[in-house]
Formats: structure tokens, C-alpha cells, sequence
């Protein structure tokens, strides 16, 4: 902490170059590159140093579809037995040691290392460049509180989170002493990043919240396997768990309004339903949730038993739990942002703050507030959120730090100034954000996918030919094994004759995205692709195939 004098104003308890609030990997990424001019940074977090995506998101969850994944491998192998169903208790427990038992220690030690202030409790926005920061109780209550599974909604797989969203803003520590809450006001001589990610939204259904209904969480850090469980909802984290639970042994029903994952192209939902199905889970598309119950037992009429969940159509479903995972929304309903002067019409969609390409909030005078991940409604996974938070690292670091030595992040690469926006695809600009977002769903069959879907292209008014093929007529594919899955298709740019999307389904189809990625983002001439050597026998060779369909 750098103790230089306060500018006017009220008097804070610490002062540091760099406010970053959320310590999940976006903020991470963001205070570990503002760091990287000289400036002193603060990252305050309330739950766990490494947020939803290590704890509750992406790393559990992708344990838990693991064993399934390789059963399936093995099955589909000549010359292999099938393995038998996954031992349910290793899976967890391995899901345990990946979470490192929900013990963020190892997080710190990094944040430490790395010459950064760990500040623990809940930050808000108390005025220019001040942030208050409700202090952990003693018994947790108002700040770092989550120590294992189920501890509340916090932001999702993109963000990282800097509390719950019901104890963040401190009322549970004061309900809970009778003592209001500790605060501490912490002071930004330049600048404010909010990384504090998204929450689950929960519909307004008869009886849903009355139900104790789980969210990711609580699907992510079950202590076991329901007998049996509904899922409401046909995005990622729905198909995910559907998938991972039934591999699990739990009897899944899946349900969604439309088609399965409506954000990437049609082929790719309708692969992932025929799937699931196969598998054993009852997917029902077109069909919404009238209405929920769940009886209740004990003195305290607490939740028990089975769920009823009553249909549009007007059938019913019963199961052991209900997953709700209908969508989220950015988290700033307890960030204050009333004090910097922004309201309800400042917010995009969902309440997210609104940022221009070099992730400076728009509306706020003198350019101090910055913002990256899903609490900016851009691009809400993980990876992109840590883009993000790289690029507003960097621009924060060159227009403030001191030390620009030639192999800092920012050396010989002028920055915006203040209220500008950096070059597209320079490091002050998160140009991928637009067209080159990147996203894989890890069911079985895998789906990966850059840019936008051939709908989207076209209504965007992008001249494109889709050029699409089957995996399994590839060499690679066979020699994976005689029942291989898969469809990959690009958008050709007629104009420019260059990618502008790719989508894959498949075996492993998250690690074929990458060399699409390169080329949409490099905006590859086709002709040059044509001499991109694609090794024989792989899956990979189907670039050539694309190039040829395309006429090449």
C-alpha cells in the first residue's frame, strides 16, 4: 500500500493506485496487469480468491462429466470392456480435490506473490474512486462466508464474484450480532475496476423459491446423487448437468421453452438432444414451468421430499431436487452505483454497466471507473472475461504506472487517452468481444464454437456461405472408433473470403476450436489457409475439406 497523501475528499482508512473489486480469474487478471506498470493494487473479494469458475463452475463441473465422458471412450473401443458405471464417491472426491476442498489458500498465496493487497469483505462504490468494504464477522457473515458447496448465489462461470448476493451488502452480519456491520473505505488515486460478475436469475413460477431450488452451486458441489432430478433450463450449465448427473446414476429430466442451446447453430442443439436422449435423459423441448411444490416438514415447515413441477402442457414431472438454470444477470444491484452518479437508464441490459471498446464505463465523469466480465453483459464466460480483464489491465497500467520498461505489457503501444477508446485489436481494445467470441459446452458429444451463427451473420448483414461436413468421414475419425459423432460447418465471407464463424460437435470438438479462433481472429485470406498442412490422420484434416467445398 503506497501511503501518499489523500486528494480532498473524505478521509479514507487505505489508499492504493488500483481498486480492483472481485477476485475471481477476471479480476485477477485485470489487478495482476494494472500491477504490472508500479502501481499498487487492492483486490477485494469476499468469498473465495479464484471465484465461481474454480469453485462452483467450470473446473467441478467438468470433473463431474469426466468419467462419463471416458466410460463412453471405452465402450466405443474395440478390444476395450466397458469400464461399469463411475464410482460416484471417487468422482466427488476428486471433484473435492480439484475445488482444493473449497480452500482459496493457494489463490492467496498467488495473489501475495504477486504483489498484490488481498482485501476480504464485500466492496461497493461509495463515491469517486472510494470503495467500502463490509468487513468479514467472526463468524464469516458479510464476507469471505463460502467454505464448501451451496454457500449462495455468486456470479457465474465468467466472472468472479466478490460476495453473495443475499449477505454481500453486510445486512446478514448485522442481523446476525445485532451489531451493524464493520466497514473499511478504501481510496483509488486513479482508478476503480468492478469485476464483480453475474447472479442466477430465478423465475417468478408458483412455488419455485419456496422449493429450495438448486442453482449451479449446488449442482457443482452436491454431497451426493439424487435418486433422480429435474432440469429447467436448455443452455450450457442445463445440458452440462443433465448429462453429468445421468452419467452419475440420478434419473434426469430435462426441460427448455425452445431447442437446446439457442445460442449456437440449430444442428448442434438438436445433436446434444438426441444424445442426452440416448443416454437415458427425458428431454422435453417446448414446454415451460406452470408452476412448483414441494411439501414441507418440521417444525420450521422446511422443504422435504420430492419435487413437483406442474408443465404448460400440463403434465407433471417428479424428482429428488430441482435444478434451476434459466439465465443470469450482471451483478450491481448491490454495487452502489448510485453514488457515481449512474441510475437505471445509465445500465444496459439486465443492469450491466455500460463500457466503451477500452472497458470504461460510460457515463461516469473523469474515466476512473472501469469494468470487465459478466458484470458488463458483453461476453459472459470465463475466457472472455479474462480477456477483458487484460485489456482493461493494460490500459489502466500504461495510462497510469511509472515504470514502462521495455518488457512491461504496455511498451510501444500508445495508449487511448482518457474517455477515448483504444484501436480495434490493439491490447487497450477488447475487439474480440464482437465477432470472435468463443464458447464450448462439454457434453457428450462436445460442441465448440467462434463468432456468430450463420442467423446471426446474415441478420448482421454479412454476405456468408455456410460450408458444413461430417466428422466421421474424416481418417481420424474412424481410427477414434467405429461409432464416432460429428459435424463441423464454417461461414465464408463471399465479400472478403475469409472466416468470419466456425462450429464443431464431436468427440474433444473444445480442442479443434483454437485453430478456427486463430483464423477468424487473424481474418485468414482463404487462399493462405490452403497452405495451413493439416496432419494425417486427424479430425483437424477436415480444413481441407472445407476449403474444397468452398471451391478451392
Amino acid at each position: 500500500m503506497n501511503n501518499a497523501p489523500e486528494t480532498p475528499g473524505e478521509q479514507a482508512d487505505e489508499t492504493y493506485d488500483v481498486i480492483v473489486i472481485g477476485g475471481g480469474p477476471v479480476g485477477e487478471n485485470a489487478a495482476d496487469r494494472a500491477s504490472r506498470t508500479g502501481l499498487s493494487v487492492a483486490l477485494v473479494e469476499s468469498e473465495l480468491v479464484g471465484g465461481e469458475c474454480s469453485y462452483w463452475a467450470c473446473m467441478p463441473s467438468k470433473v463431474l462429466l469426466r468419467a462419463g465422458t471416458v466410460r463412453a471412450l471405452a465402450r466405443d473401443t474395440p478390444g476395450l470392456a466397458d469400464p461399469g458405471a463411475p464410482d460416484v464417491a471417487a468422482v466427488l472426491a476428486r471433484r473435492n480435490e480439484i475445488t482444493s476442498d473449497w480452500d482459496d489458500s493457494g489463490q492467496v498465496s498467488w495473489v501475495e506473490g504477486a504483489g498484490l493487497t488481498l482485501v476480504r469483505g464485500h466492496g461497493r462504490l461509495a463515491g469517486e474512486r472510494l470503495v467500502e468494504v463490509t468487513l468479514p464477522t467472526a463468524d464469516g457473515a458479510g464476507g469471505s462466508s463460502a467454505s464448501g458447496a451451496g454457500a449462495g448465489a455468486g456470479s457465474d462461470a465468467g466472472s468472479g464474484s466478490d460476495g453473495d448476493d443475499e449477505d454481500a451488502g453486510g445486512g446478514l452480519a448485522e442481523a446476525e450480532t445485532g451489531e451493524a456491520p464493520r466497514t473499511k473505505l478504501l481510496r483509488a488515486r486513479h482508478a476503480v475496476i468492478a469485476a464483480t460478475g453475474s447472479v442466477p436469475v430465478l423465475p417468478d413460477t408458483p412455488g419455485l423459491a419456496a422449493a429450495s431450488p438448486w442453482s449451479s452451486r449446488e449442482a457443482t458441489g452436491a454431497e451426493a446423487i439424487p435418486e433422480s432430478l429435474v432440469v429447467v433450463g436448455g443452455g450450457v450449465v442445463g445440458v452440462e448437468m443433465a448429462n453429468a448427473y445421468t452419467d452419475l446414476g440420478a434419473q434426469v429430466t430435462l426441460l427448455s421453452r425452445g431447442g437446446l442451446l439457442s445460442n449456437a447453430e440449430p444442428f448442434a442443439g438438436e445433436m446434444v438432444a438426441e444424445s442426452l436422449r440416448a443416454a437415458g435423459v427425458d428431454v422435453r423441448t417446448g414446454v415451460g414451468v406452470a408452476s412448483v411444490d414441494r411439501p414441507g416438514t418440521g417444525t420450521d415447515n422446511e422443504p422435504a421430499g420430492p419435487v413437483t413441477v406442474t408443465l404448460s402442457d400440463g403434465g407433471t414431472v417428479t424428482a429428488a431436487e430441482i435444478l434451476v438454470a434459466t439465465g443470469r444477470v450482471p451483478r450491481t444491484t448491490d454495487l452502489n452505483v448510485e453514488s457515481v452518479g449512474l441510475d437505471a437508464s445509465s445500465l444496459g441490459r439486465g443492469g450491466a454497466l455500460v463500457v466503451n471498446e477500452s472497458l470504461e464505463v460510460v457515463g461516469v465523469p473523469g474515466g476512473w471507473l472501469y469494468a470487465c466480465g459478466d458484470v458488463t453483459g458483453r461476453a459472459p464466460t470465463t475466457h472472455q472475461g479474462k480477456y477483458q480483464g487484460r485489456i482493461v489491465g493494460d490500459v489502466v497500467a500504461a495510462r497510469y504506472g511509472t515504470e514502462a520498461g521495455d518488457r512491461s505489457p504496455t511498451s510501444g503501444d500508445p495508449e487511448p487517452a482518457v474517455g477515448q477508446e483504444g484501436k480495434p485489436w490493439s491490447r487497450y481494445a477488447a475487439t474480440a468481444d464482437h465477432g470472435a467470441r468463443v464458447q464450448v459446452v462439454f457434453t457428450r458429444p462436445q460442441v465448440s464454437w467462434v463468432g456468430p451463427t450463420e442467423r446471426e451473420a446474415r441478420a448482421a448483414g454479412i454476405p456468408v456461405e455456410a460450408v458444413s461436413y461430417d466428422l466421421s468421414w474424416m481418417a481420424g475419425a474412424s481410427v477414434d472408433g467405429p461409432n464416432y459423432t460429428g459435424r463441423a460447418q464454417v461461414l465464408v465471407d463471399t465479400q472478403r473470403r475469409v472466416l468470419v464463424g466456425a462450429t464443431f460437435v464431436g468427440p474433444d470438438a473444445g480442442e479443434m476450436l483454437h485453430a478456427a479462433t486463430i483464423a477468424v481472429v487473424g481474418e485468414v485470406p482463404l487462399d493462405r489457409l490452403w497452405h495451413a498442412v493439416p496432419a494425417y490422420p486427424t479430425v483437424s484434416e477436415v480444413w481441407i475439406r472445407f476449403l474444397e467445398s468452398y471451391g478451392l
